[in-house]
């Protein structure tokens, strides 16, 4: 199991002309697979689209006061980010005299594709 906080931002113009924005939190619990998915993959600041059904728990506080927390039950977690460039080879130095020059190091590495993380249930027809 594995939660986190997730940020959805609102942007509009308002009637003035003024922009707006507006930032909401929301706690976000995922389980399985898919907690794993998000140990291994997920950064502060990462790119997500989440799916899921809102769930509100409720209990008693050690002082006896009523809480509650509605959470986000993650049923679909899809990776938006693009994954970093992986790191060039090191430059083949050469010697020529007193100096060393570098050469190029050719075209770069292709990039392993990407693995369909997480994205379980797509069933949309599009």
């Amino acid at each position: 199991m594995a939660h986190l906080s997730l940020a959805t931002t609102e942007r509009w113009t308002d009637k003035q002309g003024q922009a707006q924005e507006r930032t909401e939190w929301h706690r976000v619990v995922l389980f399985a697979r898919t907690a794993e998915i998000a140990e291994r993959y997920l950064r502060c600041g990462s790119l997500i689209y989440v799916e899921g059904r809102l769930q509100t728990r409720r209990w008693n506080d050690d002082n006896g006061q009523e809480r509650q927390r509605t959470e986000v039950v993650a049923e679909r977690l899809k990776l938006l980010d693009r994954r970093p460039a992986e790191a060039a080879p090191p430059a083949a130095a050469t010697a020529t005299g007193a100096n060393a020059r570098t050469k190029p190091a050719g075209p770069p590495a292709r990039r392993a594709p990407e693995p369909a993380v997480a994205d379980f249930n797509d069933d949309l027809p599009f």
